[in-house]
């Protein structure tokens, strides 16, 4: 793991969120992203800790309307996430969640619908695999019926806003206060 020296306390907030295509818009604040990509190993073992920093940064970043950026660092975690394993198929769902989120901002509701589908689809699919005790994995701490519920109540509502964003971290701080 390579982490540049720089990162030594909290992982600083992008100078902006980047919405593609936006006109006047800057580029994507690469140079931020890269602090927190530099955090995660070639390949977890075993799971992905629930506690990483990449990981938590990556929820935090969506819940803060980083949406493009919050793809970018979960899809970093994703791809260092242990082969068919359990985390992927959440990763994934997360990283689908935050993609949805900014298509929201885009005023793109029917794509993002699309996109909560295919994240509802994904934590199913999780729903049904075996959990294999791993420890302290982001899996197992993960409220996934919670957040099943949620992406069904917006995909039942007849039109999505920008409203209706999904803020993942959210869920989890109302499952642990529960």
């Amino acid at each position: 793991m390579n982490v540049p020296p720089s990162v030594s306390g909290p992982l600083p907030w992008p100078q902006w969120a980047y919405v593609p295509g936006a006109t006047g818009e800057p580029d994507a604040d690469y140079e931020t992203l890269d602090l927190a990509k530099a955090l995660v190993p070639s390949a977890f073992r075993g799971y992905v800790p629930v506690r990483h920093p990449a990981l938590r940064y990556g929820l935090a970043l969506n819940d803060r309307g980083y949406f493009w950026e919050s793809q970018e660092v979960l899809e970093a975690v994703w791809a260092a996430a242990p082969q068919g394993g359990r985390e992927r198929i959440l990763l994934r769902a997360c990283i689908q969640i935050a993609n949805a989120n900014l298509r929201l901002r885009m005023q793109k509701a029917h794509s993002a619908a699309r996109l909560f589908g295919e994240a509802l689809a994904e934590l199913r699919t999780l729903s049904s695999r075996k959990a294999v005790p791993a420890g302290d994995g982001f899996v197992e701490s993960f409220p996934v019926p919670a957040l099943m519920a949620l992406l069904q109540a917006k995909l039942d509502r007849p039109q999505l806003s920008k409203a209706d964003w999904i803020a993942l971290g959210a869920i989890v701080r109302s499952q642990s206060n529960s």
